[in-house]
């Protein structure tokens, strides 16, 4: 369990951004409605250059978020030590508001995966991904959100629904949670259920930061709908709109745009941050 006096500070309750060098220039000039800045932890482990004076630079105008998509919380072996050691360092100099990873794994033995995979809900689960959290926040001081992940498959020996899962990670762990919105349209498309549904069980009190993400389409081999979350268009006007049954549910929370791959010129990211922004100032405080 987490000692109270290691928590972040909070994110402001504004839209904010994935971080990527080509806007470094632009974000300066003219951020719009841009209140923080999220970086994946993976980019920023080495020593010194050009990426590192970019992100001091940043953090001395915007709250950063540190994003964490390699440590494997849901591994079965131990967690990397030498990876925690680099983001515990990271985490030291630049001191964020908000550190999170994803409910995954991506390891297997020394083998790295280049995916987020998912795993099955069940006690034995739970009890090392709870072991494996009280690890990472003992390891670096402070509190990690944790991410739902976007899933393509159910495990028939799952015996937790995803939210009550979360929910029991966090109260064993203190952790905070971390809720991709985009990544429940995903997973409730994909294995059928109902988005809202997902919502009203998830337990909203205890989320620090929102994600927001475009997808693809595809089909299965049934020929049935498959969402692919990619982070490489805009968020759809569907997953909006689950945005706003959020909203209404939890109040204003950090809200960020995600979006990794094919990353459009400024002026595009920007304008999903301002439709972020005012679907944040829709709801009361």
């Amino acid at each position: 369990m987490l000692d109270d006096t290691r928590k972040p500070n909070h994110l402001p309750l504004t839209a904010g951004v994935g971080y990527k060098p080509q806007h470094f220039s632009d974000i300066l000039e003219n951020a719009g409605p841009v209140g923080w800045l999220e970086i994946h932890a993976e980019n920023y482990m080495g020593d010194g250059g050009r990426p590192l004076a970019q992100l001091r630079h940043m953090a001395e105008r915007f709250p950063i978020s540190v994003h964490g998509v390699g440590l494997s919380i849901g591994c079965e072996g131990p967690l990397d030590a030498d990876h925690l050691d680099r983001l515990k360092h990271l985490i030291g100099w630049l001191n964020p508001a908000s550190f999170s990873e994803h409910l995954a794994w991506s390891t297997h033995g020394a083998e790295f995966l280049n995916d987020l995979l998912p795993l099955p809900y069940t006690d034995a689960s739970l009890a090392r991904i709870c072991d494996h959290i009280d690890q990472v926040q003992s390891h670096v001081g402070r509190q990690m959100l944790l991410e739902n992940p976007s899933s393509y498959l159910a495990f028939a020996e799952s015996t937790w629904s995803e939210p009550d899962f979360l929910r029991e990670v966090a109260r064993r762990t203190g952790c905070g949670l971390l809720l991709d919105v985009n990544n429940v349209f995903v997973s409730a498309t994909n294995l059928e259920f109902s988005p809202q549904g997902y919502i009203d069980a998830y337990p909203l009190d205890l989320v620090g930061e929102i994600h927001l993400g475009g997808h693809d389409e595809d089909e299965d081999d049934h020929g049935k709908p498959l969402l692919i979350d990619s982070h490489g268009r805009e968020v759809v006007d569907p997953v909006w709109s689950l945005l706003d049954y959020v909203l209404e549910r939890s109040g204003p929370k950090p809200l960020l745009i995600e979006w990794d791959t094919d990353v459009p010129d400024w002026p595009v990211l920007r304008a999903e941050a301002e439709r972020g922004q005012a679907a944040l100032e829709r709801v009361p405080a």
